[in-house]
């Protein structure tokens, strides 16, 4: 059923390594030993790298993509509007609400380190920015927008020395 979705590949990533930080977070959480918290450092960073190049990735396709297409930041990267099939987006948002969920409740749970104001569990919330990240790649490179256009819209501003521009 979700090999027919498209942008599946991202789905399952997605999904996937949600479930690796939550747990991670959950153990160095409860654990709060230091192989479990540097466990829980490296998972985070690498959600949050993994999240900032599927950004960037994705804003790029995008802004290639707003040349024919009206794409909204909303739609981009919380698949409103219809951009994404409910089943896709759904899953993409509820694995974005898990990491928010998820990065807040762990770095409150431990508000020391060995006795020093702050705790590793912080690095936490950083994960979520993979939640949008890969919610915007898939928008960028599988979402549905409508069409740009530029017959007498008011999106588009006037050309010329009616404009008033340069």
């Amino acid at each position: 059923m979700m090999d027919a979705m498209p942008g599946s590949l991202l789905v399952k990533c997605n999904l996937a390594l949600t479930a690796v930080f939550v747990a991670a977070s959950i153990v160095a959480a409860v654990a709060f030993t230091s192989p479990w918290k540097t466990i829980g450092v490296v998972v985070s960073l690498s959600c949050f790298t993994v999240g900032i190049v599927a950004f960037l990735w994705g804003y790029w396709t995008a802004v290639q993509r707003s040349r024919t297409d009206n794409i909204s930041v909303a739609a981009l990267y919380f698949l409103v509007d219809n951009c994404a099939p409910q089943s896709v987006a759904r899953l993409m948002n509820g694995a974005l609400g898990v990491q928010v969920v998820v990065a807040v409740a762990t770095a409150i749970s431990r508000t020391t380190t060995d006795g020093r104001t702050g705790s590793t569990l912080a690095f936490g919330v950083l994960a979520p920015m993979m939640g949008l990240g890969l919610n915007g790649l898939w928008g960028a490179t599988h979402g549905t927008f409508s069409p740009r256009q530029f017959d007498d819209s008011s999106e588009v501003p006037l050309q010329g020395s009616a404009s008033g521009q340069d």
